[in-house]
């Protein structure tokens, strides 16, 4: 029988390593139009985000959005959304990639308190999804097509 990350490999999918937080959040490093940053991995979130404090950071054109976010602990909060960046993790990159921006901090402030670092946003099932991503959470390698 041939290897898993044989086969991918054959199936045109790229390996990315990830890391697992001090929360056993899943961490992987990515680049939002050129720009280095650390996301988790949440395959429970159904868009890819990053908080208001990155906007300048990643250089995004924000824009206001009638839509209200909602997550662990959170509910109603206002958004903004930025289209068409590039995102890249490892290989794999995307040159359409849409971001909803809203208040990541009570997600900081949760990391800060268990002395875990903090993140500039979330990498959701959107992304997974496009990618059809496959999680080999025992070798820590996210693997994307």
């Amino acid at each position: 029988m041939e290897a898993l990350p044989t086969l991918l490999r054959k199936q045109g999918y790229k390996k990315i390593k990830f890391i697992i937080s001090k929360t056993n959040h899943l961490l992987v490093k990515a680049k939002v139009n050129g720009v280095r940053g650390v996301f988790i991995l949440d395959t429970g979130a159904s868009n890819s985000c990053v908080g208001f404090e990155s906007v300048d950071w990643f250089q995004l054109q924000a824009k206001s959005s009638n839509t209200q976010a909602s997550g662990a602990g959170a509910i109603g909060m206002l958004t903004q959304l930025a289209q068409n960046n590039t995102l890249q993790i490892g290989r794999w990159h995307s040159k359409e990639f849409h971001l909803v921006i809203f208040d990541l901090s009570h997600v900081n402030m949760a990391l800060l308190q268990h002395n875990a670092k903090t993140v500039h946003g979330i990498i959701g099932a959107d992304v997974l999804m496009e990618s059809a991503a496959i999680i080999d959470y025992h070798n820590q390698l996210l693997y994307m097509k």
